[in-house]
This record gives structure tokens, C-alpha cells and sequence, in this order.
């Protein structure tokens, strides 16, 4: 029963602690728009999408007005378009994907979403036509487009690490920066390298629309790194009583966003996925992952216990969010993407907070070296090994990991590239010069661990 303890609770925490509904996203499958003519195609694919979220972003200012819940962003994600190319693309590998891009633009533009996902391709064992003609056209598709987000899954802990792929995509990385040098080489934030990625994550750059989910459906995903700290404030106890602070205020966060999603199910007809609770930080000060990790006591966040706080964390978030919601999903648990949180940002200034540390944190979060800026003359290949280490985090331990970095052209270490938004502010950090050309140059499939031989 809902006491005025607890509504009273909820209005502070939206009030004061930057509580929200960080997206709705209306998950779309493609499949009935296949064609071997592509303008045909890219016909049925607006068509389809405008007519499923014609209402989403009407419905979501509703419910955001009705409840006095914001909701930050409406989306969309499709099915991996690389997949629905195939037709088109035939066997031609230099088939140009880049309309297809340029729909998802317009049928986002028409219907007034923040962001489009699903300019995707899912390559962690092998490649399609379609999959090679896709990535090599991710560089022209996010210079000309604004809201549309891309990713390719290039490794699982059943298939391995697909090298050939990594290697592909140190190279797309590196041109979209010098496509976008002119705008801080932003293209590189609106696309993001997985390794076991999910298919029903409602958050960009990474969203689309997984082969296994239904005709469409909606997923929602709840933020609150400000609650969870402000929680803490009042925690004096050891930290077997922190993380159950930190789990009962998930389970209070991921009810808000249970009764956000059956809400936005039920007006837009559409069955529920999934909840994703993860603590997505913003630059607006307070609402930071790395101040809820000093507030458990680090002196600043990248010190020596900065990687056990967060697992605890992020374990306890999960323990609250499946007691809340029987259909929790996505990604789920704790963010550390730099230049969206005010805390990260404090901290890589600061000098506590080397990109050595994050990788070693990505091993108990939800993603991975998220919004990372790094010199706009790094190699190529030093790109692409820092995808593979951070694949292989996630493939030996069955977890998502994933790479989101800029290299900021024309930037080098101690300037900062500024995006504004959610998207922030990101200093450029140091990374090793040394060359992994030849280990990246021999190609191949690292294989799946033995952990993978579950059957």
C-alpha cells in the first residue's frame, strides 16, 4: 500500500536527487521491410516506424505531465539493419548502407525522438556481406545523419573475439573522428563496440532490437546515481549496510520505472519488455556515479578500492531492481562513462582516475571504457586493442563490455573535447603509445574460453 511517506519520498527524490526516466524506447522489428530494392525498402522502413511510434513521444509527455515523473528521452531501436541490407546488398561487399541511415534520420526527425538505434551489426563469430558493407559504412552514415546511433558486437563468450572485426573497427573509428573533427569528432560518441551485447538495452549508443525479441515491444530505463548517493549520506553502518542501502533504493527507483512502462504499454498498445536500472550519471552535479563510490569512503574515485566499491554497487543495484520488477533487463547496474559524469570528469583531472583504472573497474560494471576521450593521433590499432582487452574482459567473464572512445582530433592530453547535454565534457586521457600492430595485424578468431562449454 502507497503511504504519504512514500509518495512524499518519490517527490524528493525527483525534486532534489535528479531522479528520472531516462528513456522510453519503442523497440521495432524491421523484418516484414526487407527488399532487394533498396529504395523500396528504406520506403517500408519509414513507413513501418512512423506508423508504430507515431504516439511515443505524445503518450511519453503525457505520462511525464500525469505522474510529474520526467522523462528525459524518447527512442527508438530497430532490428540490426546490416541484417535487413541483406537483401540489397546481395554479394556486393561495397554495397553502401548509408541510405538506410539516412531513413532511420527521417523517421526519427517525423517522429520528434531524441535518438534512433539500430544501425547495427552482430559479427562476433563471422561476418555477412551485409555485416562488412554495414561497418564500412558507419563513418559517412553518422557524418550525415544527427540522432542516429550505431554498434557492432564483436565478441561472446560463446564465438570468442572476432579480430578481423576489432581490426575493422580501429580503422571506422579513427575516420569517423576526422569525419567530425569539426564538432570535437563527435560521430565517436554515437557509436559504441560490444562484446555479449544485449538485445533489448534501451540506452544509446548501443540500443537495437534484438532478433529473439517480438514484433515490438517497450523497454524502459530508470537512472538515479543522485538517490542512491543521497541515500548514502544518511548510511553510517559497515558495508554489509550499504549495499542494503544501495538495494532497497533501487528497488524503490525500479518501481517508479515498472509503473512508467506498464503505463506507456498500456496507452501505446505495445507489450512491456523490459526495465534496465542502470545508474546512468549525468554532468549535473550530484548526479554521479563516482560521488555515490566516494561517499562510501574513497577520497576520490580511481584510488586503491575504487574497483570493490563498485562491484558492490553494482551488485546490490541488481539485488534491489529484480526484487522491484520480474522483468529486469538490459544492461542494469552502474555506468562509468566519463564525460557524462561530473565525478569522472573531477577525477581523470585530478590525476586519480588513469584509464588503466577504468579498464580494471569495467570488470565489475554494467558496460565498460565508456565516453572516453583519448589523442586525436592515436593509432589505429591502438584503438582496436583497446576494443580486444576490453572484449576479452567481457568474453571470460560472461559479461557485456564495451568500448564508446573519441579520438578527439586535433586534441592531445590535458585539453577536453565538449559535447553538451547528456553527453558532457570528456578530457583527453593518456593511453599507452606503444604498438599492438602485429599482435592486431594477425587477424583471425580468439576462441571462446573453456567457461563457454556449458551444454
Amino acid at each position: 500500500m502507497i503511504n504519504d511517506h512514500d509518495i512524499l519520498e518519490t517527490i524528493n527524490m525527483i525534486a532534489q536527487e535528479h531522479l528520472d526516466v531516462r528513456t522510453i524506447t519503442m523497440g521495432i522489428s524491421l523484418n516484414s521491410c526487407i527488399d532487394s530494392d533498396v529504395d523500396k525498402c528504406c520506403d517500408k522502413i519509414y513507413d513501418k516506424i512512423c506508423r508504430r511510434a507515431e504516439n511515443l513521444v505524445a503518450t511519453g509527455m503525457e505520462i511525464e505531465k500525469e505522474y510529474g515523473i520526467p522523462i528525459i528521452n524518447k527512442r527508438i531501436s530497430v532490428t540490426p539493419i546490416a541484417q535487413i541490407a541483406a537483401a540489397a546488398a546481395g554479394e556486393n561487399k561495397n554495397f553502401n548502407c548509408t541510405p538506410f541511415a539516412k531513413t532511420l534520420q527521417r523517421a526519427a526527425d517525423t517522429c520528434g525522438v531524441n535518438f534512433i538505434g539500430g544501425f547495427s551489426a552482430l559479427v562476433q563469430k563471422g561476418f555477412s556481406v551485409s555485416d562488412i558493407a554495414l561497418i564500412n559504412s558507419i563513418p559517412e552514415a553518422l557524418t550525415v545523419t544527427n540522432n542516429v546511433c550505431s554498434s557492432v558486437n564483436i565478441a561472446s563468450t560463446k564465438a570468442g573475439i572476432n579480430m578481423d572485426a576489432v581490426a575493422m573497427m580501429g580503422k571506422v573509428i579513427k575516420q569517423l573522428a576526422y569525419n567530425t573533427k569539426d564538432a570535437d569528432s563527435i560521430g565517436c560518441a554515437k557509436l559504441v563496440v560490444f562484446a555479449n551485447v544485449p538485445d533489448d538495452n534501451p540506452f544509446m549508443a548501443g540500443a537495437f532490437h534484438g532478433v529473439g525479441e517480438g514484433e515490438c515491444m517497450i523497454n524502459v530505463g530508470v537512472s538515479g546515481p543522485g538517490v542512491v548517493k543521497k541515500a548514502l549520506e544518511k548510511c553510517d553502518g559497515d558495508l554489509s549496510a550499504v549495499a542494503e542501502t544501495v538495494k532497497k533504493t533501487a528497488f524503490k527507483i525500479t518501481r517508479m520505472g515498472q509503473l512508467v512502462a506498464t503505463e506507456a504499454s498500456k496507452r501505446l498498445g505495445v507489450p512491456f519488455g523490459i526495465v534496465d536500472l542502470s545508474l546512468a550519471p549525468t554532468p549535473a552535479v550530484g548526479d554521479s556515479v563516482a560521488y555515490i563510490l566516494e561517499e562510501m569512503g574513497l577520497e576520490s574515485c580511481g584510488c586503491c578500492g575504487t574497483t570493490a566499491a563498485l562491484a558492490l554497487l553494482n551488485d546490490a543495484v541488481k539485488k534491489g531492481g529484480v526484487m522491484a520488477s520480474s522483468h529486469v533487463g538490459g544492461l542494469s547496474g552502474a555506468f562509468i562513462p566519463v564525460s557524462e559524469d561530473a565525478g569522472m570528469i573531477n577525477a581523470v583531472k585530478c590525476g586519480s582516475l588513469p584509464i588503466e583504472k577504468l579498464e580494471a573497474m569495467t570488470a565489475v560494471c554494467s558496460v565498460g571504457l565508456d565516453m572516453i576521450a583519448v589523442p586525436g593521433d592515436t593509432d589505429e590499432n591502438v584503438i582496436s586493442a583497446l576494443i580486444a582487452d576490453e572484449a576479452a574482459i567481457g568474453v571470460v567473464n560472461s559479461k557485456t563490455t564495451a568500448v564508446r572512445v573519441i579520438p578527439a582530433y586535433g586534441k592531445t592530453v590535458g585539453e577536453s573535447v565538449s559535447f553538451g547535454g547528456l553527453l558532457g565534457e570528456a578530457p583527453v586521457m593518456k593511453i599507452s603509445g606503444y604498438s599492438p600492430a602485429k599482435f592486431i595485424g594477425r587477424g583471425g578468431r580468439i576462441p571462446a574460453p573453456i567457461q563457454s562449454l556449458k551444454n
